[in-house]
């Protein structure tokens, strides 16, 4: 007989936790908010890895103080007003989790989500899982591409939470999908689709989020991860080179970035009278302000006003039926042995 004290507290096990991780966003659109998110967002050495004393007085100086309103302006574009989200992001991120909940259909498994900056986020929402008696939790990235700022930056924080347990869960932290064939071939069917509602365009230009090219030297394989998404996507959809591009967007700062740059390729096809453009964004998984404002509004206005003519945006996967499908499929892959 093993002995318990009366007075034990009750201890929650057996439960698995998956934990759907994604960038982030601010909780609302006024200047004190967008400021509290950019803190955050920019004080990451993963995504600014200047000197710190530099980068501080920059971002508290500068940055701070001249940028909140120009990306508050921008926010309020995509905004889902009088929505309990607000946030396109949030609202998606939140679909996909209670979606894929419904699909997995098993009471032992516990599914939520957290965003690396702003609301949810990680740490609390690991602290939560486990209280739940999630011994045993999936951190799944919602990054195809392994990058440093993005996917580097979810498992640091994971980490950081993990040292301050007395009782670790298990964790295991999804890979990088960006060649995996459910992958693509999610990407590609929805691209499909877009081509049988909108015209099979002239040219399908693929804009991944930029990063300094300096990282590629360093040893970063996100390039050469997006250029093999594309490589793969062109081949699923029998593209041809002369129909098919790649460009990189959002660059920040002055050093050179990943290149071409998407806004400089844009007014370039437009200036070459393209009759019609469709773009897509295989290195996110879910709708937010660099899909829905930098690509879809202001990105449609470079093409159109340098003379393109037919501007088709194709969304992220989002929690589409194609994008749920490829969740359940990742997500299954980690839980084979712990079910």
């Amino acid at each position: 007989m093993i002995y318990k004290p009366s007075d034990h507290p009750k201890i929650n096990i057996n439960k698995i936790g998956i934990l759907l991780v994604n960038l982030g966003t601010p909780k609302n659109t006024d200047i004190k908010s967008i400021k509290l998110y950019l803190r955050e967002f920019l004080s990451d050495r993963r995504v600014i890895d200047v000197p710190r004393i530099l980068w501080w007085m920059i971002l508290n100086l500068i940055i701070l103080n001249t940028r909140p309103k120009k990306t508050a302006a921008a926010y309020k574009k995509i905004w889902l007003e009088n929505d309990r989200d607000g946030s396109p992001l949030r609202k998606i991120t939140r679909l996909q989790t209670e979606k894929l909940s419904k699909l997995l259909n098993n009471k032992n498994i516990i599914t939520d989500y957290a965003m690396r900056y702003g609301e949810p986020s990680i740490r609390n929402k690991l602290s939560e899982l486990h209280k739940k008696g999630c011994d045993k939790i999936i951190a799944l990235s919602l990054y195809p591409q392994y990058s440093g700022p993005t996917t580097a930056t979810v498992n640091d924080e994971i980490c950081k939470w993990m040292i301050k347990q007395k009782w670790q869960p298990s964790i295991r932290i999804t890979p990088p999908y960006f060649d995996s064939p459910e992958y693509i071939e999610a990407i590609s069917k929805s691209i499909l689709k877009s081509f049988k509602e909108n015209g099979k365009p002239d040219i399908l230009l693929l804009s991944f989020h930029g990063a300094p090219k300096r990282y590629l030297v360093e040893g970063d394989p996100y390039h050469c991860q997006c250029a093999k998404t594309g490589r793969l996507i062109k081949e699923y959809l029998k593209l041809e080179d002369k129909n098919f591009m790649i460009s990189f967007q959002s660059r920040f700062g002055s050093e050179p970035w990943l290149q071409p740059y998407t806004d400089e390729t844009l007014e370039k096809l437009g200036n070459k009278k393209v009759k019609h453009l469709a773009i897509a964004t295989p290195g996110f998984s879910a709708d937010n302000i660099e899909t829905l404002e930098e690509i879809n509004i202001e990105g449609r206005e470079t093409f159109i006003n340098s003379g393109g003519k037919k501007f088709t945006f194709i969304p992220c996967l989002n929690d589409s039926s194609y994008g749920m499908d490829l969740l359940y499929k990742l997500a299954s892959n980690e839980l084979k042995s712990w079910l």
